[in-house]
């Protein structure tokens, strides 16, 4: 039986897959983390019982178009084996046959699916480090892990293989899902779940690929018809805040998403995205509140990263560390984990181990805009003008629309910069929408534009701006040597110990609240 015919509920030993919603839970109730090209070589094996697939097979089956070779394989089986908690040289769900390829070591068997009482939502939430500000310009790019899969059963076969592909989370995958969401749109223009699933797909385009303004319009229109047709919809207004997400507009993605909640209160993948944009315009007092009233942690993927989040803003570094560091040892096919704990070694002045997080990370087969550049900073760090101009361009080519990786290759002199007048009107634009709720790292981009025009004075105006806006990372402003020609005017100064007062306000809600984590409580004894 093929992977794309085979039933959509497993039995693996102990393990209860469900390929739908690409979930994979132990009979002890323990969720684990099996996701993209783990989840999909899982569910290939899981379609040929106990027979051994060759290493031809499977890079057609799991890759394809992609060429890969032998040893791509052989790695991903090594991380999928981790997720599962399996060992190779004692194996219990999947064994290596010498020189053949890779078999089952039980028959799996088909199981009916739960029933409606008992299906559990999938969400793939983003990680929130602060840091991420560094690595994307706009909020909406991590969004597309949080996105709640549908609640009823999927009728249409279109819309059933549109949400497998989609789910996967792969470029030429979430191309595959906007082509079948079409397919389906011209059969049943008015299909609600098509027009959610297309516009969650653009904006995923948008935020994590190459997309562009059109998509970004486009995601908004199909979610704004779906609203307009059933305002109660949670999961319309999830779509159109994900939507106005990826464009920077966090005041009215603030807004979809605390729509979503309150028409759904079991909606955990909004109430975390809320959190983040709360986060995000410097309530962190009640981002955190609101990462602990989730109701159901263990589908919110990435919560313990948001909550490590707060918890490094709040200064609870300790407890910080051991849950960046934990996600990133125990989920090494994440994207989220890989990008989070170099950040954080980096943000704390540690720059020799954020190095070697990035290799390792980077050696795990995880490419993304963040890591180039976070790996520039570090070369800045160390005086390597070249290999940082490099990092930089490795950024630009993977996020050619986004605005920061074009900034940075100006700031540091990767590409010769635009004349003095198109940087200061680059900046003031990034100014102006402050004022209308956009990401408040775009008054820190617009301090770089001004200091690369020559004006410090409009640099520390901007970067004024973004500290009112929300902007709470102090750490990153420390260290980045971009911000190298700012840090001895008392100006800069001020600046941090505004972040700090403020930050100091919101530490001081959290202890009044009662409302902190247990190993938070420990180490602040």
């Amino acid at each position: 039986m093929s992977a794309d015919t085979a039933p959509a509920h497993y039995r693996l030993d102990d393990l209860r897959i469900d390929v739908a919603r690409q979930r994979v839970v132990r009979d002890d109730g323990q969720v684990l983390e099996v996701a993209g090209l783990s989840f999909r070589l899982l569910h290939v094996l899981l379609g040929q019982g106990t027979r051994v697939v060759g290493f031809d097979e499977l890079i057609e089956r799991v890759w394809a178009p992609a060429h890969v070779g032998e040893e791509t394989v052989t790695q991903r089986v090594r991380l999928l084996r981790q997720a599962l908690g399996d060992d190779g040289r004692q194996p219990r769900y999947l064994r290596s046959v010498r020189g053949q390829g890779y078999q089952l070591c039980s028959e799996p068997r088909v199981e009916a699916p739960a029933t409606p009482a008992a299906v559990e939502i999938k969400r793939r939430p983003r990680a929130l480090h602060i840091a991420v500000l560094l690595i994307v310009p706009v909020l909406g790019a991590l969004l597309w892990w949080l996105w709640p899969r549908s609640e009823t059963p999927v009728v249409s076969p279109l819309l059933e293989r549109a949400a497998y592909y989609a789910a996967i989370g792969q470029p030429a995958n979430n191309e595959r899902a906007i082509a079948l969401y079409r397919q389906r749109l011209q059969e049943a223009p008015d299909d609600s779940t098509a027009q959610l699933g297309l516009s969650r797909a653009y904006s995923a385009r948008l935020c994590l690929y190459s997309g562009n303004a059109e998509d970004a319009a486009q995601a908004l229109a199909l979610a704004d018809a779906v609203v307009a047709r059933e305002p109660e919809s949670s999961a319309a207004h999830t779509a159109l805040a994900y939507a106005h997400d990826c464009r920077g507009e966090v005041t009215a993605a603030l807004a979809g998403y605390t729509r979503a909640v309150q028409l759904d209160p079991a909606a955990d993948g909004s109430r975390a995205s809320a959190a983040y944009l709360q986060a995000r315009q410097g309530h962190i007092a009640e981002a955190l509140a609101a990462n602990l009233d989730v109701r159901a942690p263990e589908r919110v993927r990435f919560l313990e990263l948001q909550i490590a989040s707060n918890l490094d803003l709040l200064d609870y570094t300790a407890a910080a560390e051991a849950r960046y560091r934990r996600s990133f040892q125990l989920y090494p096919d994440s994207v989220f984990s890989n990008l989070a704990w170099p950040t954080f070694l980096y943000e704390h002045g540690r720059p020799d181990e954020a190095q070697a997080a990035l290799n390792e990370a980077i050696s795990r087969g995880t490419d993304h805009a963040g890591l180039h550049l976070l790996s520039t900073e570090l070369a800045l760090l160390r005086g390597e003008h070249i290999a940082a101009g490099e990092a930089v361009q490795q950024a630009r080519a993977r996020k050619p629309h986004a605005s920061l990786p074009e900034t940075m290759a100006w700031r540091i002199g990767a590409v010769p910069p635009p004349d003095v007048a198109t940087l200061r009107a680059r900046a003031d634009a990034l100014r102006a929408g402050l004022a209308s709720g956009s990401d408040p790292f775009d008054g820190v981009e617009a301090a770089l534009l001004q200091v690369q025009a020559g004006d410090n004075a409009a640099a520390f105006g901007a970067l004024d701006a973004a500290i009112t806006a929300g902007f709470r990372n102090a750490g990153y402003l420390r260290v980045s040597p971009l911000f190298a020609d700012l840090r001895t005017a008392p100006a800069f100064d001020a600046a941090l110990h505004r972040i700090d007062t403020a930050l100091a306000a919101e530490r001081a809600a959290v202890q009044a609240s009662g409302r902190l984590p247990n190993d938070a409580v420990t180490a602040s004894r």
